[in-house]
């Protein structure tokens, strides 16, 4: 159960904390003074969307806080020990917003994804807003109430996960299928180009490397004659010149003497002595490099030939050469798989019709659930409504085959709400036969039923008892205040029938100063509780006989009297 909130810059309320205790409890107050922007701060909390336009006038950042009692044997505590998020038997949700629009969840005081938040929030609360009875109509709100109330979640993920399974399949044989038009002339040619390339047998940096020995091939002589000028320059290769390495030798004989005179030049002979042997070295890996200089025409011409074979194969398939050895690679693999694709075609039928059996499989065994679930739904609702002022009224749930004999990731069915409001009369769609104060009261009735059927233990209904009053509406409150016996309900009403029903009782109060404007929450004793409901009845002027009558309406909620 929601056992805290706290709200910080959010809406109309600056702060604002609420703890809330089992049972049914209700918020009331003036239009306007933000009984719905609790429920609104709530959702927040477990996932909803959220927007800069949240915040508080002038706030650059806002919080919410919900802290949440859990059972041993609660879905939500499963959920948190499988995501390793949970707290000895606690959950604490936060979220928190910033001007910029950006929004971060915490649970249990760790950062999750939005996603995760919204997951978790699944198991917590279930909120029934307002406006649901707009959205009733809509085929894919019926099918997932009615799913809801068949109670197999398990069952409906299978249908939607054996469907998207048998998709993937028939999709693959639809593209080997359309291949197998021009599968022979596509092998023809890959068998061709595959023969190509292995024959010219590319490899990675080969090109690079047959462009810098051409370069060092047609350049021989000039390296040659080069390398011999430099060795005649620091070498004794011409007996007439005294090369460099002769010179160093004889600077480095008058230096030493003179460095016997005065030992301060010791450090100008070290210095000759090292450039010395520098010389010498370079002399011999230069003598070694004209040694290894080929001067051999046939292979250069073997290296032209090979660059003009790669130059050529690349411009025929668009490509550097650089490139040649990873398409052929590329254009081996796809010949492979060509050339089993039917090997691979015989197996995916294979698949196909396992997959296909799976989902019908699924299918069946979700369509008969739902059959036995709508039975049971109909008569319940069909039951709520003549406790919501419908005499005669009957609701029915239709599952049928699909029209369009297509199945899709949800089964199957095609099911449709149908309402007769009028005895007599064959029921028919609900968008189209209901009016506007029906259909609110039949979406009161399903969400009311829905809620026994939900494991979440903590409702919230926003205002769903609009367009209902009188004995009605004391109806409502004592179905509410019931399934508060069994598990937290929080309910935002306007009615004073609906409020006298409540365990608990908070109102929720607009305070301005003229210049700002914040909500306050305050839970009411007995006694505030009494003229809450006086005002809800009494309008302006509240007298001695509407507190009286307010006063009984709570005694006879309390005494369990109908």
């Amino acid at each position: 159960m929601l056992a805290f909130i706290q709200i910080h810059n959010f809406a109309i309320i600056d702060e604002a904390e609420l703890e809330l205790e089992e049972g049914l409890t209700v918020l009331t107050g003036e239009t306007g003074a933000g009984k719905s922007i609790l429920v609104d701060a709530l959702g927040l909390a477990l996932g909803d969307r959220a927007d800069a336009g949240s915040l508080r006038h002038g706030a650059t950042r806002g919080e919410i806080v919900a802290s949440f009692q859990l059972t041993d044997d609660s879905a939500a505590l499963g959920w948190l020990k499988d995501q390793e998020l949970d707290a000895e038997g606690e959950c604490m949700v936060r979220r928190t917003l910033t001007s910029n629009g950006r929004s971060r969840a915490f649970i249990n005081s760790r950062a999750v994804p939005l996603g995760t938040l919204r997951e978790l929030g699944e198991y917590l609360a279930d909120i029934h807003g307002q406006h649901e009875h707009q959205s009733l109509v809509r085929p894919a709100v019926q099918r997932q109430i009615l799913d809801h109330l068949g109670g197999k979640p398990a069952l409906v993920r299978d249908v939607m996960s054996a469907f998207r399974d048998w998709s993937a399949r028939r999709q693959e044989l639809a593209a080997l299928a359309e291949q197998d038009a021009d599968r022979a002339s596509r092998l023809e040619l890959l068998q061709y180009q595959v023969k190509e390339l292995g024959a010219l047998a590319p490899s990675d940096g080969e090109m690079t490397a047959l462009d810098d020995e051409h370069r060092r091939l047609a350049s021989a002589g000039q390296l040659a004659e080069g390398v011999q000028q430099a060795l005649v320059k620091l070498g004794s290769q011409d007996n007439d010149i005294d090369g460099a390495s002769e010179l160093l030798g004889k600077a480095e004989r008058a230096l030493h003497e003179l460095a016997e005179i005065d030992p301060a030049l010791g450090d100008a002979v070290s210095l000759v002595q090292e450039a010395a042997i520098q010389i010498g070295e370079s002399v011999d890996r230069l003598q070694r490099y004209a040694e290894s200089l080929e001067m051999d025409p046939s292979r250069l011409d073997w290296v032209e030939a090979r660059i003009a074979s790669l130059l050529d194969v690349g411009r025929k398939h668009r490509v550097e050469p650089s490139e040649l050895p990873a398409l052929a690679k590329r254009l081996a693999d796809e010949l492979e798989l060509l050339e089993s694709a039917d090997a691979r075609l015989e197996a995916l039928e294979a698949e196909l019709g396992q997959a296909e059996h799976t989902f019908t499989i699924a299918a069946g065994k979700l369509s008969r659930l739902r059959k036995r679930t709508a039975r049971k739904m109909s008569d319940e609702i069909s039951t709520m409504m003549q406790a919501l002022g419908m005499q005669g009224g009957r609701f029915e749930v239709i599952v049928e085959p699909r029209n369009d004999a297509a199945p899709s990731e949800h089964g199957v069915d095609e099911i449709e709400f149908r309402v007769t409001a009028n005895p007599g009369h064959p029921p028919g769609p609900l968008g189209k036969v209901a009016s506007g104060g029906e259909l609110s009261r039949i979406s009161l009735a399903v969400q009311v039923i829905a809620a026994d059927a939900t494991p979440t233990g903590c409702l919230v209904f926003d205002e769903v008892d609009a367009g209902v009053g009188g004995g009605v509406a004391e109806i409502v409150g004592r179905r509410l205040r019931q399934l508060g016996k069994t598990r937290q309900v929080l309910c935002v009403t306007h009615l004073a029938q609906v409020a006298s029903q409540a365990h608990h009782h908070v109102r929720v109060s607009k305070i301005t100063d003229g210049k700002t404007t914040r909500t306050a929450l305050k839970p009411l004793t007995k006694q505030e509780s009494v003229e809450e409901i006086a005002r809800m009845l009494g309008g302006v002027e509240i007298t001695r006989r509407t507190r009286e009558h307010a006063r009984e309406m709570i005694d006879k909620a309390a005494s369990g009297k109908a």
